[in-house]
């Protein structure tokens, strides 16, 4: 047990077997910054049968969805809380303005594809928010949809009521 080494002399050794020079870390995102001539960022949000075009620019945090402001289009609060999910979690509140154009589905599918539209054209704006926004789900289109009704059903799995007589 003589010859037990410290966490300094394990630090040197390992320093003395890389050499001296160690390996820089890159700074720089790996992705570039996306933006068209009139600065902003473009995505495309899909959830349910709700397809989303989002643009991205810099402003005061006011969200527009088919020509209406977030509050008359959403009417839940819940709603609304979804969309501006992104923002609160990269401290971006009031940062950005947003306009959406938004077709298909129902109100809450339509939400959700304004809040995947608004990650991803967040990360194309910054790209250094992308592990964070990527990390809470938010990239990710989730493909969920309602199953088709078949034949000899009520609905999808439904089948119709049983008659003894």
């Amino acid at each position: 047990m003589a010859d037990e080494q410290t966490m300094t002399d394990l630090k040197d050794l390992a320093g003395a077997v890389e050499g001296t020079a160690a390996p820089a870390t890159p700074t720089a995102p790996l992705r570039e910054k996306q933006v068209d001539k009139q600065g902003r960022a473009y995505a495309t949000g899909r959830r349910k049968d709700a397809v989303a075009r989002v643009w991205v620019k810099p402003g005061t945090g006011k969200i527009i969805v088919n020509g209406r402001d977030q509050e008359v289009y959403f009417a839940r609060p819940t709603l609304r809380l979804v969309i501006n999910q992104p923002f609160g979690l990269t401290d971006r509140v009031g940062a950005y303005d947003v306009i959406a154009t938004v077709k298909g589905g129902g109100l809450s599918g339509q939400a959700g594809a304004v809040l995947h539209g608004i990650s991803q054209a967040l990360t194309r704006f910054e790209p250094a928010l992308r592990g964070v926004v990527k990390s809470a789900g938010f990239l990710t289109r989730d493909s969920r949809t309602v199953e088709r009704k078949k034949y000899g059903k009520a609905k999808a799995r439904r089948s119709f009521q049983f008659s003894k007589r």
